[in-house]
């Protein structure tokens, strides 16, 4: 049987990437023939990003000099990043034909026997800030099976009028299982019985696995590895101090060439393997992406994490799965971190649990 799994894949972000691998590994291991709608709007092809991000910054959006001042700056970046990427897609995903609106969809839909809408945060507000209804599965027919695998609204709380459009778009589903304790407590609070929250596929693989499927490199030093996804003064600091207390050097791991001014030795743009093998191979990990959470837990080393805002229900919920809430900066001058070590026998052994709970509702949400 074939499954079709649409989830956000082409954002020039690893874990984006990784856990849709993860995903399509993970399903493929039971049995089906897996692939991945390769669906890219508009407002997230790398090309037009830059177009994007200008229309909603105030100080580059005020007249036509200012706008081509910094898509002349940001979009050789951009580019740069979104060719990378492209690349990493095309090795690691089996992708379909590519689709860029809903009615392309609607018009061509990919042929399977189960449609499923995958991890990350899907069902949040996307690109200029609207939901979109390709990852709700409207361009499958009724009579087809639709089921989601740790999908996310990316925060805990949502507007009344996006609840009632819920109750109306999730219907179809057969299925929902959700990442976030937070995204469980939304859909059961709309009455939705066959919900049930699961791990993000990332965790679903442990680290022999990962190994295996993406290949690892031993890294001969010892250091601070600090992986940021969002703009924070404190953290770089932060990172810059926590690199000298432990007197290891600060390696900064990013895709964004602008972060080299924000402290470390930059490690730009790097592949796969290399991103995986820096967080393995660290003495410390830094970082305010769930993903970078996420990797540091599997390989089972010593990480902060730093609150990332309005999406910290993602790394909040993981954090209070594994029974490493303390793990979650509270203060900026706290640096205890370097000698409070964790217990890795005993996230091991929840992660193993969960493990085989999650891989067994999906397994029994494929074939009910």
């Amino acid at each position: 049987m074939k499954v079709s799994i649409i989830t956000r894949h082409a954002i020039t972000n690893y874990g984006s990437l990784l856990q849709a691998f993860a995903l399509q590994t993970v399903i493929e291991n039971l049995g089906y023939d897996v692939e991945i709608i390769d669906y890219i709007r508009h407002d997230e092809d790398y090309k037009n990003i830059t177009d994007v991000l200008v229309k909603k910054s105030l100080k580059w959006n005020s007249n036509s000099i200012t706008r081509f001042l910094y898509k002349s700056i940001q979009s050789p970046e951009y580019k740069l990043m979104g060719k990378a990427f492209k690349r990493y897609r095309k090795q690691y995903l089996k992708l379909t034909n590519n689709y860029c609106s809903i009615k392309e969809l609607e018009k061509n839909p990919p042929i399977a026997d189960i449609y499923c809408t995958g991890s990350d945060q899907v069902w949040g507000t996307i690109g200029e800030d609207i939901y979109d209804k390709v990852y709700f599965l409207d361009f499958v027919q009724n009579d087809k099976k639709c089921i989601s695998y740790a999908a996310s609204f990316g925060k805990s709380k949502i507007d009344e009028n996006f609840k009632n459009m819920l109750k109306g778009s999730l219907k179809k589903y057969d299925e929902l299982l959700v990442r976030e304790d937070s995204a469980l407590q939304i859909l059961q609070s709309l009455n939705f019985k066959n919900s049930s929250q699961v791990l993000d596929p990332t965790l679903l693989l442990n680290n022999e696995q990962w190994d295996k499927y993406i290949g690892s490199k031993k890294i001969n030093k010892d250091y601070v590895l600090i992986y940021q996804l969002h703009r924070n003064n404190k953290m770089d600091k932060y990172s810059k101090m926590f690199s000298k207390k432990t007197g290891l050097q600060l390696i900064r791991m990013t895709p964004s060439l602008h972060h080299i001014v924000r402290g470390g030795k930059v490690v730009f743009l790097p592949n796969i393997i290399d991103f995986l093998s820096y967080i393995k191979n660290a003495k410390y990990v830094i970082t305010d992406s769930f993903h970078g959470t996420a990797f540091a837990i599997n390989y089972n080393v010593q990480f902060i994490d730093i609150h990332p805002g309005e999406t910290a229900t993602r790394n909040q919920s993981i954090l209070e799965l594994t029974g490493l809430k303390n793990r979650m900066l509270a203060n900026y001058n706290d640096f205890s971190y370097i000698d409070k070590m964790i217990d890795y026998k005993k996230v091991n052994e929840i992660l193993t649990v969960e493990r085989v709970k999650s891989i067994n509702l999906l397994k029994e949400s494929l074939i009910k």
